[in-house]
Formats: C-alpha cells, sequence, structure tokens
C-alpha cells in the first residue's frame, strides 16, 4: 500500500524554481505531521522544512527565505516550492509523515517515508 508519493524531481540551473509534490493518503495528510528530507550522495538525510497537521511549517536555516511549504486539502497533497535554487540543493527528496516524537528533524521520528524524487541544481 503506498502511503506516500513524492513527484516533481528535475534538473535546473542555478536561481531557478521547482515545485515538489507528496501525494498521501487520507488519514496521513489529515492526523500527522509531514516533513521534506533530502539526502545528497555520500551524506546524511537531513530534514529541510516541516508542517504540522494545524499547518504550521517551519524550515531549517539553509532553505528560510527560499523553500515554501503548502499544502492541499483537497488532494491530499504536500508541496515544497524551491526558489533561488543552489547546487548545495541538489539531492534526493523525501516526504516523510507520522512523525513519533523527538526532534522533528530527525529522520528516525518518522515512521512513513515516500521512494524519493531527484533535484539537481547546476551551476
Amino acid at each position: 500500500q503506498v502511503r506516500l508519493a513524492e513527484s516533481g524531481g528535475d534538473s535546473v540551473q542555478a536561481g531557478g524554481s521547482l515545485r515538489l509534490s507528496c501525494a498521501a493518503s487520507a488519514d496521513i495528510f489529515s492526523n500527522y505531521r509531514m516533513a521534506w528530507f533530502r539526502q545528497a550522495p555520500g551524506k546524511e538525510r537531513e530534514g529541510v522544512a516541516t508542517i504540522d497537521s494545524r499547518g504550521n511549517p517551519d524550515y531549517v536555516d539553509s532553505v528560510k527565505g527560499r523553500f515554501t511549504l503548502s499544502k492541499d486539502s483537497a488532494k491530499n497533497t504536500l508541496y515544497l516550492e524551491m526558489n533561488i535554487m543552489k547546487p548545495e540543493d541538489t539531492a534526493m527528496y523525501f516526504c516523510a509523515a507520522h512523525f513519533t516524537g523527538g526532534s522533528y528533524w530527525n529522520k528516525d521520528a518518522y515512521r512513513h517515508w515516500g521512494q524519493g524524487t531527484q533535484v539537481t541544481v547546476s551551476s
């Protein structure tokens, strides 16, 4: 049973924009904190942005002012709008949901994961 499905990854030039989508099952979308993580080759998976079930977002410092989360309740879809993109944003981006406690930047605190979508930013 697929519960999270990401899409929207692509190759863009520095300064460009992309919008990632995460389609979720209705129970997950409505009831749990969701987040976007990313993992670059040879690096740990890191949290990028998160939003609680009431729609309150938070972002890591490196993307504040450039990335924006939004939710479409009619489509059970979480979006990550990425602007002014940088080469260091290059990574596989994963959608996560069902936060279980502790720090919401901790990847081990999420129960459900999507398969990921690749984002590549060239200089």
